[in-house]
C-alpha cells in the first residue's frame, strides 16, 4: 500500500450524543430497536413520484411531520434534507445533555454530509419553470437545494457560531463529516462538533438516472425483499431518506463537564481511489488504504477489531469487493453487518446513520442482523451476521464507506 498517514499524537474524540430519523424510526432508541429485533425490513412503499420507474419504491420516513416539530414558519425555510438534520440535531444534543443557551457557542462547529442536497425541490422548481414560466419559480431555490443547506440550518438552529461545512463525497459524506470533525477537535479548532449527514431524495430525475445505471434494485413485486446486502440474489441498492448525526467533543470538555460518554471515534482514514467515476476499484485498493489509515490513526491491529458495518449497498460488484477487501485486512473474525436493508441507503446520509449504529452496537455489544440475507453468497469471505442480532465482546468497531467518484473512508470506534 502507498501513502502513510502522519499523526503528531494519538486522539480519540468522545461521542456523547447521537440522534437519527429513518424510515426504521424516529429517534435513535426507535432506530437501533428496529434494526437490532427486526427480522423482516421495514414496509417499502411505491412511490407516485416514481410512477412508471423500474424502480418506483424506496424507504421512505413515515408519521413525521417536521412543520409540527420545527413550527411552520421554519420548516418553510428548509428542504426537507435540512429539515431532517434540524431534527436529528435537536436529539443528539439533548441526548449529549446539552444546553445552547449556555454553551460557548463560538467553540461549537457543524458539518454535515450530503450527496444531493436539495434536489426534489430543484425538480420542482425546474418543473414550473418550463411549464409556467420563470415568474413562479421560488426566490428560495438556491438556499433550499444547496448542500449546505443543512448545516447552515442546524448551525442557524441551534446558534453554533464556530466553522459550519459541507461535505458532499457521494455516498461516504456522512463518514467523512465525522472524520472531518475528528481532525477538528483534534486540532483545537474547537470544543464540540455535531457531525454526521443528511439525505431525502425523491427525485424522478435521480431515480431514472440509477436505473439506466443499473444501480437500484428492480424488485418491484416485493421491495421490502429488493434490498440484500451480500445475497446470492442482490440486484442493486434501494434508495432512503434519513439523517444521522453525532455530537463529538474533545476528551477534556467532555469530561469537564461530567458528560456520559457513549463511545470514542479513535481514527480516522480517507482516500481516492482514482479509477472511475461510478465503480469502486475493482480490487478494493482505495478503501483498503482508507481502512488501514483509520486503523493506523487509532493505534490498533486488526485483531482488536470485533465488529465491521460494512458499506454493503446489495449491489453485485460492491459488496463483493468491500467483502474481500475486509478479509483480507481483517480476517475472518469480525462480525459484520450491513443495516441498509433496514433503512435503505440513504446516500449522504448512511455514514451519519450507520456509524451511529456502530455507536449502539458497541454500547450493547450487539450486531445488527442483515436483513433479506436469505441465500449467503459463497464468493463473500466474511462472517456477514444475518436473520437475529449476534452478541460479541468487542471493543473496537469499524464503519467503512464508498462513494461514487472513488470516495472512501473509515473510522475505527472504540467502547467508552
Amino acid at each position: 500500500m502507498t501513502g502513510r498517514p502522519y499523526h503528531p499524537e494519538p486522539f480519540a474524540a468522545a461521542v456523547t450524543g447521537i440522534g437519527m430519523v429513518t424510515a426504521a424510526g424516529t429517534g435513535a432508541e426507535a432506530t437501533w430497536r428496529t434494526v437490532s429485533e427486526a427480522s423482516t425490513a421495514p414496509s417499502v412503499p411505491h412511490r407516485p413520484e416514481l410512477h412508471g420507474l423500474p424502480c418506483d419504491f424506496m424507504y421512505t420516513i413515515t408519521g413525521l411531520d417536521p412543520r409540527a416539530l420545527l413550527g411552520v414558519a421554519t420548516a418553510r425555510l428548509m428542504d426537507r434534507f435540512s429539515q431532517l438534520a434540524v431534527i436529528a440535531a435537536r436529539e443528539a444534543v439533548a441526548d449529549a445533555g446539552l444546553d445552547p443557551s449556555v454553551w460557548d457557542a463560538g467553540r461549537v462547529a457543524v458539518v454535515i454530509g450530503s450527496a444531493h442536497g436539495g434536489l426534489p425541490f430543484y425538480d420542482e422548481q425546474h418543473t414550473l419553470l418550463t411549464e409556467r414560466g420563470a415568474r413562479r419559480v421560488s426566490p428560495k431555490l438556491a438556499p433550499l437545494t444547496v448542500v449546505n443547506g443543512a448545516a447552515s440550518s442546524v448551525a442557524t438552529d441551534l446558534g453554533a457560531l464556530g466553522p459550519s461545512q459541507a461535505v458532499s463525497t457521494a455516498c461516504s459524506s456522512g463518514t467523512v463529516a465525522i472524520g472531518t470533525a475528528h481532525q477538528m477537535l483534534r486540532t483545537g479548532a474547537c470544543d464540540i462538533v455535531i457531525a454526521g449527514g443528511a439525505e431525502s431524495v425523491c427525485s424522478r430525475l435521480l431515480i431514472a438516472s440509477a436505473c439506466r445505471l443499473k444501480a437500484v434494485s428492480t424488485r418491484r413485486d416485493d421491495p421490502e425483499a429488493a434490498c440484500r446486502p451480500f445475497d446470492t440474489h442482490r440486484d442493486g441498492f434501494v434508495v432512503g431518506e434519513g439523517a444521522g448525526l453525532l455530537v463529538l467533543e474533545r476528551p477534556e470538555h467532555a469530561r469537564a463537564r461530567g458528560a456520559a460518554v457513549r463511545a470514542h471515534i479513535a481514527g480516522y482514514g480517507a482516500s481516492s481511489d482514482a479509477y472511475s467515476a461510478v465503480a469502486p476499484d475493482p480490487e478494493g485498493l482505495g478503501i483498503e488504504r482508507a481502512l488501514r489509515f483509520a486503523l493506523a490513526d487509532a493505534g490498533v491491529g486488526a485483531r482488536d477489531i470485533g465488529h465491521v458495518n460494512a458499506h454493503g449497498t446489495s449491489t453485485v460488484s460492491n459488496d463483493l469487493i468491500e467483502a474481500t477487501m475486509l478479509r483480507r485486512v481483517l480476517g475472518e473474525h469480525p462480525l459484520v453487518t450491513s443495516t441498509k436493508a433496514m433503512t435503505g441507503h440513504t446516500l449522504g446520509a448512511a455514514g451519519g446513520i450507520e456509524t451511529a449504529l456502530t455507536v449502539l452496537a458497541l454500547q450493547h455489544r450487539l450486531v445488527p442482523p442483515t436483513v433479506n440475507l436469505d441465500a449467503p453468497d459463497p464468493a463473500i469471505p466474511i462472517e456477514v451476521v444475518s436473520k437475529e442480532a449476534r452478541p460479541g465482546t468487542f471493543d473496537a468497531a469499524v464503519k467503512t464507506s464508498l462513494g461514487f467518484g472513488g470516495h472512501n473512508a473509515a473510522l475505527v470506534l472504540t467502547r467508552a
